[in-house]
């Protein structure tokens, strides 16, 4: 899986940074190219002659470190990169990579490559819940950083808590995934939908959910990293675009039906992970509604139901549906599953803490016509989309199997 891939490790001033050498050493049997650079502190706890005997190559720890005279070494290196792994990466290297410093080999490559970057955490307890590197995390998260989550156990300071670095068997394990994914939905079309719609009562008012749109954002990001073409139909979010979607902006209930309609044939996999309004104001007035009676009645239509006209119209495609539901989770669910004919519904407890709207975690359980497909724990919504795809490619691939049999 790895043969011919070029990996730069990357390797800050940790404790935890003895365990780079194991790292380093699982990814060049399993045939990686590793190309390794240290920072300066982190030489004071494993020598560069360790990592340049089991990587085969010369280990950069300056940026002036000019070995070959035909090209620069942070942009050769960058450029060469298929995948950067910073392990251990201290609150220090986090926190250059999220404003941008450059000033050592490290950084400097950082911001020449455009390869993807794996990072795995380590320090301690209260370093790692610290708000400012909280805050870096999830700046680099929402650039498409990939975190491998650190360890809880007894620290090398004497604390116990979270911020071990994760064993090196992890890192090259989330290593192999990251390649065994790239490509598995190289030329499918994927459509999702995301945010909560707006329907106007007036120029200045709306009714709208709390929908922020983050699941839906991290979905076509998980596909788009898998190698599919992908069309994120958004309505009102609080995400911030991402690299290599096209985004395709609607408002109300009937313009994202009419954007997804456009697109259903020609789609692949299909993602409603947005909150649709079931309800309109049966009146749109052409100006503010002013202030008359002490009460103000509104007489409110329904919408169209965008996942249902997918189900009655499906063909070739796999559609996903979404349940933000309050109680009866497995019920409401199954029943969704059955008279929308999705292939998947992934139903959450939006009164849950961690799992409702506006967070960047989630607590989701995928149903199949088979009833409980997986349910995943509280997760950052970037993981919970990068499980529910490998569950969806599993599907859709055992689904083309079973076509193609019959």
């Amino acid at each position: 899986m790895l043969k011919g891939k070029t990996i730069v490790l990357g390797i800050s001033g940790g404790i935890a940074a003895y365990k780079a050498a194991t790292v380093c050493s699982r990814l060049v049997q399993a045939g990686a190219n590793v190309r390794v650079i240290m920072t300066e502190s982190a030489t004071k706890f494993i020598t560069p002659l360790t990592l340049q005997t089991l990587s085969r190559h010369t280990v950069y720890t300056d940026t002036f470190d000019e070995f070959d005279p035909a090209v620069v070494a942070h942009i050769n290196i960058a450029d060469s990169a298929d995948l950067v792994v910073i392990a251990p990466a201290t609150a220090n290297v986090l926190a250059k990579m999220a404003n941008g410093l450059a000033d050592d080999m490290l950084s400097t490559t950082l911001l020449a490559t455009t390869a993807p970057i794996l990072v795995a955490p380590a320090m301690n307890v209260h370093m790692y819940d610290h708000p400012a590197v909280q805050h870096n995390m999830e700046v680099l998260a929402e650039r498409g950083v990939r975190f491998v989550e650190p360890g809880t156990g007894l620290l090398a300071c004497g604390y116990v808590g979270k911020g071990r670095l994760a064993e090196p068997e992890d890192i090259v394990h989330a290593v192999q995934q990251w390649f065994a994914h790239s490509q598995d939905l190289a030329g499918k079309s994927v459509l999702v939908t995301a945010g909560g719609t707006v329907e106007r009562l007036d120029p200045v008012r709306f009714l709208t959910n709390d929908s922020s749109g983050k699941m839906g954002f991290a979905l076509a990001e998980a596909a788009a990293n898998r190698g599919a073409d992908v069309t994120l139909v958004a309505a009102r979010t609080t995400s911030e675009p991402i690299q290599g979607v096209n985004v395709v902006r609607v408002e109300s209930a009937e313009q994202m039906l009419q954007a997804v309609l456009e697109r259903y044939d020609t789609a692949d996999l299909v993602i409603k992970a947005a909150a649709v309004a079931d309800y309109r104001p049966a009146v749109r007035a052409n100006s503010k509604i002013k202030k008359s009676e002490e009460k103000l009645v509104l007489e409110l239509e329904r919408t169209t139901d965008i996942l249902k006209t997918l189900g009655e119209r499906k063909k070739h495609q796999f559609l996903v549906g979404f349940a933000a539901e309050t109680e009866q989770i497995e019920r409401y669910a199954m029943d969704k599953l059955t008279r929308k004919r999705c292939d998947l519904v992934v139903a959450n407890d939006v009164s849950q803490e961690g799992a409702g709207f506006n967070v960047d975690t989630n607590i989701v359980h995928i149903y199949g016509e088979e009833g409980l497909v997986e349910a995943l724990p509280m997760l950052q919504k970037r993981e919970v989309a990068d499980r529910l795809l490998g569950v969806i490619v599993n599907r859709m691939k055992a689904k083309t199997a079973k076509e193609a049999a019959e």
